[in-house]
């Protein structure tokens, strides 16, 4: 008897095993789709990055958030900000006004897990002030609002509160995320900037350039 046990005991605990590591390769890939749209690869970034027109910021003493109306209805009683909660979490569940009840978030900027909503906020990739200094400023108001809202391009994320704050409204020569998340950051970055003909300060496309070349 003690020769068909030890088999099937091995057996089980293989088959254990690979359940156990099926259910975290899924658990992970979950939470890599549920985030910001994927950007473009470093090397597309690398050849927006070189076409930008590099200037110095300009017009930030004219600056005001409300200029970027946000956050607007995307669907039936969603606004952009419960959308990017719904999509950046795993397991959220939602009330009749579209307010997030329960879930779990994890800020790629600063590995922060949370089950309280609350606690994150909605970052803009590149910041509402960042933009207005480096061309936002002679836009409409039609395009501030398209651009405050846009989650079509990785402009859109949800992080911790505490990473937002310190980001501010700083560029990648002043400000990153956690290493793992650079080249992602870096990428989404110039995608977005790129997109809406922003321009770049020759600080910021100096760290940009030596993100994307370690990518």
């Amino acid at each position: 008897m003690s020769a068909i046990r030890t088999p099937r005991r091995a057996l089980v605990a293989v088959l254990g095993a690979l359940l156990l590591a099926l259910t975290t390769l899924l658990a992970g890939a979950g939470s890599a789709a549920a985030a910001l749209p994927t950007p473009v690869s470093a090397a597309t970034a690398r050849s927006y990055l070189a076409s930008m027109t590099v200037a110095a910021e300009s017009h930030d003493s004219t600056y005001d958030r409300t200029l970027f109306p946000h956050w607007i209805t995307i669907s039936g009683t969603c606004n952009t900000r419960e959308t990017v909660l719904k999509r950046d979490g795993s397991g959220v569940v939602t009330d009749s006004a579209c307010a997030s009840v329960s879930g779990s978030w994890t800020s790629a900027y600063d590995n922060v897990t949370t089950t309280k909503s609350s606690s994150f906020d909605i970052d803009h990739v590149v910041p509402l002030a960042e933009a207005w200094r480096s061309g936002a400023w002679s836009w409409t108001t039609d395009q501030r609002k398209a651009f405050a809202n846009d989650l079509t391009r990785p402009q859109l994320i949800a992080v911790s509160a505490s990473s937002n704050r310190s980001k501010g409204d700083q560029d990648p020569s002043t400000w990153l995320p956690q290493a793992s998340y650079r080249c992602t950051y870096a990428r989404a970055w110039v995608q977005v900037k790129y997109y809406y003909g922003l321009s770049v300060d020759s600080a910021e496309k100096s760290a940009l350039g030596s993100i994307l070349n370690g990518c």
